[in-house]
């Protein structure tokens, strides 16, 4: 689940359902992806679960449009990822290096 784990809705209505859909979201399991699209566009309508969706793939194309622009990785996220970069060989690719967070 996003954040630390524990049930909540964020203190805003349909929150324990948005928060579900944007952890399926990024997630590997189609069924509960299914499931938690199902259960917006019951509680909440079709409209909702468009806007929702939408807000979704916004976040991920603005980190695309950051990467291709070189925006630089802001030094203090680049601390707290400095393990998680290594580990999984992300600072071995030219554009990482470029921006002065690679090898």
């Amino acid at each position: 689940m996003v954040g630390d784990g524990a049930p909540s809705d964020g203190g805003i209505p349909n929150g324990a359902r948005l928060i579900r859909f944007a952890t399926a979201v990024l997630g590997d399991e189609p069924e509960e992806l299914a499931a938690a699209r199902d259960d917006i566009a019951a509680a909440m309508g079709g409209a909702a679960l468009t806007d929702t969706a939408a807000v979704a793939a916004l976040f991920n194309a603005i980190d695309r449009v950051a990467d291709a622009t070189g925006i630089p990785l802001e030094d203090v996220k680049a601390e707290a990822t400095a393990d998680f970069r290594a580990g999984i060989g992300i600072d071995d690719f030219a554009a990482a290096s470029e921006k002065g967070h690679g090898a």
